[in-house]
């Protein structure tokens, strides 16, 4: 139990990894806020986990919205009792070039990808700091280590990703407060089927180029949930700023 009488919160806790590490922070003794623009889909999960004797809230909100983000915090604090944990894990991909990127996906993908966790940070680390610490982990990408095609927001905005958990973790650090990023390659979710859609691919030929690397295959969700949850509790208590890859060997 290795977040046991931890609060923790999830965003994009609907499916996929959010779906998998909600379930993982539950599995390991934590109280679970499930945060997702899906609300209904939120509550199956949270529901989920209560079937399975734990402890999880369901809250709909748009991570990129101060209003929704400062509703949703104010929500777990008070249902919850605290929040230990945080994992920022909202994310959306355009497949395009600069030249086919519009403004308004471009404001898009970063309003989800780097403002939720600006605006999730602004408004929990008050608390974490009050209570002692705690510990805050965002999800970066391989792309956000390397350059990769057709893809310049979301390239751009795990960049970002990841060199804002270093300054996170570089302000935040004399609170007790560590933030780390999770940095995974493929995995198969429906978001990586999206981006077959979005690039006009047939999805078999398309999972079957994410598979090529060392491991010989995409990763599965709770094998970042896996990740998350270490860097989540105290078995990390020494990582800080640190941006943890987690796939399968793709940018070795």
């Amino acid at each position: 139990m290795q977040l046991e009488n931890k609060k923790a919160i999830v965003t994009g806790g609907a499916g996929g990894i959010g779906r998998a590490t909600s379930l993982a922070f539950a599995a390991e003794g934590a109280a679970v806020a499930v945060i997702d623009l899906n609300e209904a889909a939120a509550e199956a999960v949270a529901e989920e986990i209560r079937a399975a004797g734990g402890t999880a809230i369901a809250i709909g909100a748009d991570v990129s919205s101060e209003a929704d983000i400062q509703r949703a915090v104010e929500t777990v604090n008070a249902e919850l009792g605290g929040i230990d944990v945080v994992f920022n894990n909202a994310g959306i991909i355009r497949r395009t070039t600069a030249v086919e990127t519009t403004v308004e996906e471009w404001d898009r993908v970063f309003g989800v990808n780097v403002r939720s966790i600006f605006l999730m940070c602004k408004h929990v680390v008050p608390i974490m700091k009050a209570a002692g610490g705690g510990s805050i982990v965002n999800t970066g990408s391989g792309w956000g280590l390397k350059g990769g095609g057709q893809a310049i927001s979301y390239c751009a905005s795990k960049g970002a990703v990841v060199n804002m958990t270093r300054a996170l973790a570089i302000d935040h650090g004399p609170d007790g407060i560590r933030v780390n990023s999770v940095n995974p390659g493929d995995v198969d979710t429906g978001m990586l089927r999206e981006e077959a859609r979005q690039l006009g691919q047939a999805e078999d030929g398309f999972l079957a180029e994410a598979a090529d690397r060392p491991l010989r295959r995409m990763g599965q969700p709770n094998e970042i949930a896996n990740a998350v949850v270490w860097l989540a509790s105290d078995a990390s208590s020494y990582v800080t700023g640190a941006a943890l890859v987690v796939d399968g060997g793709g940018i070795a």
